[in-house]
Order: C-alpha cells, then structure tokens, then sequence
C-alpha cells in the first residue's frame, strides 16, 4: 500500500453510501459540497474517529480506563492514516473564567513576566514599593495601641497540598512550641494530621507579646528570627483581630502596604492569592436590573408593568396582596401608570419599605384575616431567591431579569489590589490584557528594560511574541486577551486553537478543520490560507471542510 496516501474503503457513516476515497498525505485538502454531502461524515465521523479510535487502542489497558471506549466507525478500512486532530467550532471552554488569554496560554507567559520584572506599587498612593528592614517592621508593630496582645507567624507553607510532616518535625526540632494551621493554633507536640489532596497554610508561632515600652529588643529579634524561617516574610496577628503582614521585600513606607515575594500566581484571577477578594476572580456580579423589572413604564402594575419571576399579578395572590398594602401605605393606584409614580413608589417598590411594616390583608377562604409586615422589595427578593434555590428553572427565569455589573473593588480587573499595583513598562498585566493582539505585539517591541531585567525576561517574551504572532497569522489581531472565551465566535474558537497547532510544531499529524473562514473578513482568508500552508509544509496533512471552496 502506497504510504503518500490515505484510503477508505466502503465508508457507510450516516449518508455516506459505501463511499470509496483517496487522499494525498502531506497536502492541504479542501472537501466542499452542499449541505448534506457527506463531507463531514468523512472527514469528522469516519477518518477523525478511525484516527483517534486507534490512538487510543496504542494506549495501556490502564490509561483507556480513564479515556473510555471508542466506536469503529462504519467503514470497511482505512489505510495510510496518521495521529488525528480535530478543531472544530465548539473548541473553545465556556467557563465565566476562561478568557483568550488563558486559553492560548499567553496569559500564563504574562504571570511569569510580571512575576519576575514586575515593579510593585502602592494601592493606596502609587509609589514604587521599597524593601523593608526589620527596624522599620519593628517601629511599624510598636505603633500598636499599649497592652495589644500580638503573635509574631513565620508563614512557612502557603497554600499548597501535602501532608507536610517535615515542616512540623523541623519546626519542634528547632525549640518552636506552636503552630498555625490554616487559621487553627496546634501544639507542635502533638499529632498533626493534614489532608494530601487540600491546599494548606502553615504558620510557625514565633513568639506571643504584649505591646509595652520594654519589648522592643525582644520584638526585633522575634521579627528576624520569622523572616529567616519564612524567607523575608512576617505575620504580625493582634489576638482576636486581623493579621498584617510585613515583608522585608517589598513595602510602602508612608501606608504600611507589604507586598510578598512576586510569584506568577499573584497574577491569577483563577486562584486566591492573586484574585479579587470580593468577588473572587470574575469580574462581574449578577445583579437584577432595574430597567428589566420594569420595562415599560407607561403601563400601570395592573396592566402588568412589573416583571419579575413571582411578581406578575396573573393568578398571583401573594405579589397581589404585597402590592394592594403598597398602594394602601403610600396612597398609589395600581392602575396609575408607572411613570407617573413618585421616585418614593418606585424606590419602596423596588427595594423595599427597609424595616417598616405596612398593613396586609389576606384574601380567601383560607387563613383569610390582616397582618403587619415589613415588605422585602422586589430586587432584593428575586436576588435572595436567586442566591437560595436549588432549581435550576428558578435561577435561569430570575437571571433573565439580571445583567453583569463590574466588581466595585477592582473595577471588573478581576484581581486584588497588590497585584494590580505590580507594572512592567508603567502598566499592569490587566490592562495589558485589555489591548489587542496588535497593540500588545507594539507594547513588547517599544519595551525599555534594564540589561538585568532584559536578560531575565527575553526567554518569556520571545515566547510571548511567537503566539501573539501566530494569533496575528490567522487573522484574529483584532481580539483582546482578556475577552471572556464564551464570547467568541465559531470560527474565531477554531482559529485559536489553530494558532495554538502552530505553536506546537507538530509533524505528521492529520488536522482536520470544520469551517475555518466562517466569521473571516476576506482580507484575512490569505491570512489563514498561508497559516493552513504553513502546518502541510512541516510535515502534516490537513483536511478542510468547507460549503464552498476557498482556494
């Protein structure tokens, strides 16, 4: 059998009828034809399942258990096939988090960066953020009110799995008493029994004080001693109170603002020590918009001008009584329309009567009678719900009354304060983010670095630049990193992952793409022709399928 070739041979998946094929290896293949064809009947059910059906029978009996079975497609044989990759138009993750960044991966490269040549900030007034001494750490603790009962923490382990036994047996092996461990105080003669597969922080008790006028020698002492076991990091805890840390890093003199050693995790919305305390990485609240309660403003409440999951008056005795005493209370008709309604009205309606109680009257045969009740208002009632149900009916009825509001705390920048005080070239990697893959590809070329900080970044930003071009290559250098990934389009989903193909250099593979010019302006199908050309000529053999031809 000639091995430049791929052969089929009586394909009978779905309307192929005991089709007959051959296709060149090493070439770049368009199969175009009405809707219906069979085109992609060969390409995706019949050569892509074949491939990846006898990639996985090559696998250890151990990983197919983990890979599940594959059907034989209908087909009596296939031969001259290679290791096959399918990217198709619902490639890309729909998660609230995922965004172009973290999907082509960029955005880890951009953690690394900052991580390494970041310069950090003051949230509060914006200065540079200098290395503290353990002098200024000491004076720092001092200015505590007198009597402060404090514990000095060496943070040993931050956030990571294990059991940790060799932390506590070097920390009893070296006089240490006591211990913190993800918040609950253990004595360190005792048996300490951590789970493997969870994440935790552990904390050695240096030293417990009073704050007073004759503790200072012993505070300093204490302080370098934690900074020594923690690698320059120290928690002051006021006993009942919060923790502080202090570095001997990174800290802003004026505000008392430590930063701990850079790390790329301090530049990840997806994990705590680097996301947005308040609304924990993503950005957005959902929050019940106003406008979509009330729509339309020239109706009356009884002409149903309220919206919302629960409120509408048809068939609703319960929205039907809250509303009659609201009317009562305030002296409204529900028959005037909204917009006549004082800003009072609609505030109680809205939002409630926040606290004071109006008079209801339960109508019925049943439990009929009056009663006095405080009204919880109509936005903060569908949010309760919404928080609060297990139904997924219920909360997809209440989101439709609901829009995305940027996080008050970091502006929608989805992370914490410090690390977006952290800059390369005067601007955070938020910000970065928030340019296009044009833009960022000029940012890096106009970047002005010390000898020291270049040599440290090159191998980061030559990788950074290599998948910004290879973005750029198939026609998406229009789009930003921090675009949220359930956003794009089918075609832009696919090119990405193309452009990710690219990036891995792969030889001998067969790529099989759905549709990849769908959503392209004209201009750019060269653009992914070249890229298309560009994986056949290292080695691969790539299969299109189109409704018409792009060639």
């Amino acid at each position: 059998m000639s091995s430049d070739k791929i052969v089929i041979k009586g394909a009978r998946e779905h309307n192929l009828k005991n089709v007959d094929v051959e296709i060149p290896r090493d070439k770049l293949v368009v199969m175009t034809g009405l809707s219906g064809s069979g085109k992609s009947s060969l390409a995706f059910d019949t050569i892509y399942a074949e491939g990846q059906r006898r990639y996985v029978e090559s696998l250890s009996s151990y990983a197919r258990m983990f890979l599940g079975q594959m059907e034989k497609p209908s087909v009596d044989s296939i031969d001259g096939l290679s290791p096959a990759i399918s990217i198709d138009q619902k490639t890309t993750s729909k998660n609230p988090r995922s965004t172009v960044g973290t999907v082509t991966e960029i955005y880890d490269y951009l953690r690394l960066l900052y991580a390494r040549i970041g310069v950090p900030h003051c949230p509060v007034c914006g200065k540079k953020i200098e290395q503290q001494t353990v002098d200024q750490i000491t004076d720092k603790v001092m200015e505590f009110e007198e009597g402060t009962k404090i514990q000095i923490l060496a943070p040993v382990i931050k956030g990571k799995k294990g059991e940790h036994k060799k932390e506590f047996d070097r920390a009893r092996k070296s006089g240490f008493a006591r211990v913190r461990v993800d918040g609950i105080i253990y004595d360190l003669f005792e048996n300490i029994v951590l789970e493997k597969n969870k994440k935790h922080t552990i904390e050695i008790i240096v030293d417990r004080l009073v704050i007073g006028n004759d503790i200072t020698s012993r505070l300093a002492d204490s302080i370098e001693v934690a900074s020594k076991l923690s690698s320059g990091t120290v928690v002051v805890n006021i006993l009942n109170g919060e923790d502080i840390t202090f570095s001997l890093n990174y800290a802003c003199p004026e505000h008392g603002v430590s930063v701990d050693e850079l790390t790329p995790r301090m530049f990840s919305f997806n994990n705590p020590f680097g996301a947005c305390e308040k609304c924990t990485g993503l950005g957005v609240f959902l929050r019940v918009d106003p406008k979509r309660i009330i729509p339309d403003k020239n109706k009356s409440i009884s002409q149903g001008g309220l919206k919302g999951s629960g409120w509408a008056l048809e068939g609703n005795s319960i929205a039907l009584m809250y509303l009659e005493g609201l009317a009562k209370a305030y002296d409204f008709s529900l028959d005037t329309p909204i917009k006549d309604l004082s800003d009072d009205v609609i505030d109680k309606l809205l939002y409630g009567t926040k606290g004071e109680q109006i008079k209801l009257v339960r109508k019925g045969m049943w439990k009929a009678g009056e009663f006095y009740k405080d009204f919880e208002g109509i936005i903060p009632n569908l949010e309760r719900r919404f928080k609060e149900t297990s139904s997924a009916w219920i909360k997809d009825e209440i989101q439709s009354f609901m829009t995305e509001i940027p996080c008050d705390e970091c502006d929608g920048k989805r992370l914490s304060k410090v690390s977006l005080g952290v800059t390369v070239g005067d601007i955070n990697i938020s910000d970065l983010c928030e340019k296009s893959v044009v833009n960022i590809l000029r940012f890096m070329d106009s970047l002005e670095l010390s000898e020291r900080d270049m040599m440290i970044a090159m191998p980061i930003l030559q990788e950074i630049n290599s998948r910004l071009n290879f973005l750029k290559s198939v026609g998406l250098g229009y789009l930003t990193l921090s675009r949220s990934a359930g956003t794009l389009s089918g075609g832009e989903s696919q090119r990405i992952r193309l452009a990710t193909q690219i990036g891995s250099s792969l030889m001998g593979v067969l790529y099989i793409l759905d549709e990849p010019s769908i959503g392209l302006h004209q201009r750019d199908n060269s653009k992914l022709l070249d890229t298309l050309k560009k994986l056949r000529d290292i080695g691969n053999t790539v299969i299109v399928v189109e409704q018409m031809k792009i060639l």
